[in-house]
């Protein structure tokens, strides 16, 4: 192809609460006009900031532009639930371990982690939103304390070191008597997501890379020896696209029908006063994943991550069209509020201040798209559900291919395959969201 046109620009369903709870960010810098440049960036999320960071260190002079749809961390990158993990972490499986090369992948994370310490480090990133504290998989049901238990000997034949909490030690954290027990690993890092990104955003402003945000790329064609890509209010001429849109890259008409468009639904407590946490007990930063993956996950984070809070994750949708709708986020909103009110029950019946969607892009093989699409042409998405870690990694790698440089993380995604082709429509949907809405009943109590 020698033109790609984008059919949607991205939509989201709430609002993005970790960039909301940080306050306004500076006026946005739209394209306006015509510029050149020597690669351009679509997408500023984890994967498109960090092919941004990996391009200057790699290419010290080269004129590097990123354009962003809306504004940075307002998108996926601010509706996550802050998880940087190293170990495995198969959403498909039933405890999480993957079906590959587990420690292949533990290598790959931790690459990730360290390239974004070196980021935290190198930009003065607030510490606050990057916090080594690990993770804990709670267990209510005895079904879910075997998965962890499952889990725990896996990664005791991989070399990797766990702790298992009884139900005191998780009440003791969390405040809440639910879990019947949690694994500790050490090695994931807690993110305040928006933190970290509008950081990580700054500090590229300030190397010399330009970000204009608002500027949805809405298509690129090759004219001459060049790509031409537009926005609404503008062109850059540059030699490489690097496409870091995740799911969207199905919008460019590049895998379609190969890419699962999956959402998931988060709330957010008001801040928290003295006495509703004098109720709640437990420690002022904790996070909690499901033993089983369709579970609920839930995290409490403190005044320097932008208040005294409790975030709770859980349902799914698949949705071809890219967007939630309305009632996806209805039914999670009461979903998530009974959730809340079964761990908090001295808390029961808080108000949710914030809900919101969001946009996951998986392949049904678990590969990535990471790779060369044409000449000069290169993407860095599907993360496959991790898009913290894997979306710096696919970030990494589109930087490192566009430079010609070759590495454990190109040679990885080198050697995946192409997604598998889906289920025709409309089975897939109906299929699919069966299948989640049957998961999530079996998890309900995780």
């Amino acid at each position: 192809m020698s033109s790609y046109a984008a059919r949607t620009l991205p939509v989201h369903r709430g609002p993005a609460a970790w960039s909301v709870i940080l306050g306004d960010p500076p006026p946005a810098q739209e394209l306006d006009g015509d510029l050149t440049a020597d690669v351009v960036i679509v997408g500023a999320g984890f994967a498109g900031l960090s092919a941004a960071q990996r391009l200057r260190q790699l290419q010290s002079d080269a004129k590097i532009i990123v354009l962003e749809a809306g504004r940075v961390a307002e998108g996926a990158a601010g509706r996550n639930t802050g998880f940087m993990i190293d170990l495995p972490h198969d959403l498909a499986s039933d405890n999480y371990s993957g079906p590959g090369d587990d420690r292949t992948m533990i290598t790959l994370n931790r690459l990730a982690i360290d390239f974004a310490r070196s980021a935290v480090e190198q930009y003065q990133i607030d510490p606050n939103f990057f916090d080594p504290a690990g993770k804990v998989n709670g267990a209510v049901s005895a079904a879910g304390h075997a998965h962890n238990i499952s889990y725990a000997h896996h990664l005791s034949t991989l070399g990797e070191t766990s702790e298992m909490l009884d139900q005191q030690q998780m009440h003791a954290l969390t405040g809440s008597c639910h879990y019947r027990s949690g694994l500790y690993t050490p090695g994931t890092v807690m993110l305040q997501p928006a933190g970290y990104i509008r950081g990580l955003a700054a500090g590229l402003i300030k190397d010399g890379i330009a970000l204009y945000e608002s500027s949805g790329v809405t298509g690129f064609e090759k004219q001459g020896g060049a790509w031409l890509v537009k926005t609404a209010r503008g062109t850059v001429s540059t030699g490489t696209v690097i496409l870091t849109v995740n799911g969207h890259l199905e919008s460019f008409g590049i895998e379609r029908d190969r890419l699962m468009q999956l959402f998931l639904f988060a709330a957010m407590t008001p801040e928290l006063d003295t006495e509703v946490l004098s109720r709640l007990g437990g420690q002022p930063r904790w996070s909690v994943t499901p033993s089983d993956p369709l579970g609920t996950t839930m995290r409490r984070i403190d005044t320097a991550q932008g208040g005294n809070r409790i975030i709770t994750r859980t349902c799914a949708a698949l949705r071809p069209g890219m967007t939630s709708t309305a009632g996806d986020l209805a039914r999670a909103s009461r979903v998530m509020q009974r959730k809340f009110d079964q761990r908090f029950p001295q808390l029961a019946g808080l108000d949710m201040q914030y809900r919101w969607a969001g946009h996951l892009c998986l392949s049904l093989n678990g590969v990535a798209v990471a790779r060369e699409v044409e000449q000069g042409v290169i993407s860095g998405c599907v993360q496959n559900g991790l898009g913290t870690a894997r979306g710096t990694l696919t970030g990494i790698a589109a930087a490192e291919r566009a430079c010609g440089h070759s590495s454990n993380i190109t040679r990885y995604f080198d050697a995946q395959g192409q997604p598998k082709r889906l289920p025709p429509k409309p089975f897939r949907e109906i299929g699919a969201n069966a299948v989640l809405r049957w998961k999530e009943w079996r998890a309900r109590d995780e």
